[in-house]
């Protein structure tokens, strides 16, 4: 493609006209030529150079037709990444690990054929997020674990501490005055087709889907633990379970509250620092704005319920399996 240099205001815009050769669609085998920036300064890695792969839009308006490009096409690095991961797991985790990658699938699909499009369709997004989670839950669970008396005691855990994490969100959400509008994404689900959408619940939603996938993580780690305490020393009854549990909980505890921070931190990394530079406000102004409120929120339900969920699944597990002989 050529790149041209243009002075608009005292301002050099570049814009590329990139020639591209259709692949797939309708008009595949067809060449044309698209303008890459023009509007906007672009740039050094938004330029284009022979070779590069990119999706291309269509636009027809009062009978022209106009070419855009899209983005870059990045889908064969996602799924060779995807594909090195999937063989990472199984090589060191094996048929468990095969059962992880099921259970990862059976997430997957519950939440794009079932929570979001009973979101977009008008449903409460509190009470499609908990039948979500809880078939989540349940089915993953045993799926990744197996069918056996462990998984039943570290899907009953998370249950448990699920039904707690909603209502600690329902409660926190509301205490804190959010109404789940503090970010660009809430901005545009209020227009259009999808304006009738509760953006609190969606809210509330977000924070207990999120909080699923940390529950799993202890319930079955704390439940695994106190099983293999008792295998090693059968005489152990259920005060010794529990305490021997719980040390070990502690630790979980405390590596994980941090894990989630983190987290949640570098996902919001760049609306972070946009706000850490807004020097014409105090920094209590700044963490008072919803946005970062609702990420406080968020990760103080996690912690909490993952704290819970430590106590409540050594708990039950110290009950069950002390009463195993051996």
């Amino acid at each position: 493609g050529e790149e041209y240099v243009e002075n608009h205001n005292g301002v050099d815009i570049v814009h590329q006209d990139i020639k591209v050769k259709i692949n797939s669609g309708p008009e595949k085998g067809s060449e044309l030529t698209v303008r890459n920036g023009g509007g906007t300064v672009i740039p050094e890695h938004q330029k284009l150079e022979k070779g590069d792969r990119v999706i291309i839009g269509k636009n027809i308006s009062m009978g022209e037709t106009e070419y855009y490009i899209v983005d870059r096409y990045r889908l064969p690095p996602i799924w060779i990444i995807s594909a090195g991961f999937f063989a990472l797991v199984i090589i060191f985790a094996r048929w468990k690990g095969i059962a992880s990658i099921a259970g990862l699938v059976i997430s997957i699909l519950v939440l794009v054929k079932f929570i979001v499009p009973g979101i977009l369709e008008g449903g409460n997004p509190l009470i499609i997020s908990l039948i979500g989670s809880f078939i989540i839950a349940v089915f993953s669970i045993y799926t990744s674990h197996g069918l056996n008396k462990r998984t039943s005691v570290a899907v009953l855990s998370t249950l448990i501490t699920l039904a707690i994490s909603i209502v600690l969100s329902v409660i926190f959400v509301k205490f804190a005055q959010l109404f789940g509008t503090g970010n660009d994404e809430a901005f545009y689900l209020q227009m259009g087709q999808f304006e009738n959408i509760n953006l609190r619940g969606l809210l509330m939603a977000g924070i207990i889907i999120g909080s699923l996938g940390v529950l799993d993580d202890v319930t079955t780690t704390q439940v695994a633990t106190v099983d293999e305490i008792k295998k090693a020393n059968s005489s152990l009854r259920f005060a010794d379970l529990y305490k021997r549990g719980l040390s070990v909980g502690g630790e979980h505890i405390t590596s994980l509250v941090n894990t989630l921070v983190l987290a949640y931190a570098g996902a919001s990394l760049p609306l972070f620092l946009l706000f850490s530079t807004n020097k014409h406000q105090p920094y209590w102004v700044i963490i008072n704005s919803e946005f970062i409120a609702e990420e406080i929120i968020r990760t103080l339900v996690g912690s909490t319920a993952l704290t819970l969920a430590v106590p409540i699944s050594t708990l039950l597990a110290a009950y069950f399996f002390a009463r195993r002989k051996s």
